[in-house]
């Protein structure tokens, strides 16, 4: 991908979310693109607002990204597992206590 955008994961994000990411269950075929480049596309799409069909050429075709991790990652929890686990780690860092205590 040639062009950036405001919503790009910078490299430091990019090093804390890329252990936390789910794993194929089974052995498949290589990937045409990076998880970096589906995480990018997918975070264009939450912050833009703009329908998936409507992704820039720049980004993975916009069926990949939805399908295959997207929705996915959906509905095997791996979206849910990543924001808790990025969530506590902020807390950490701010010295409070990892689970919260509202509005739980």
């Amino acid at each position: 991908m040639s062009k950036t955008y405001p919503t790009d994961l910078s490299d430091a994000e990019w090093e804390c979310i890329e252990p936390r990411l789910p794993t194929p269950r089974a052995p498949r075929r290589p990937r045409m693109h990076s998880l970096r480049e589906i995480l990018d596309a997918i975070f264009y799409i939450v912050r833009s607002g703009c329908a998936w069909r409507l992704l820039p050429r720049e980004f993975p075709p916009w069926k990949t990204i939805h399908h295959y991790y997207f929705r996915t990652w959906r509905l095997d929890g791996s979206w849910e597992q990543l924001h808790t686990a990025l969530r506590n780690r902020l807390r950490v860092h701010v010295k409070r206590d990892p689970q919260p205590s509202a509005g739980t």
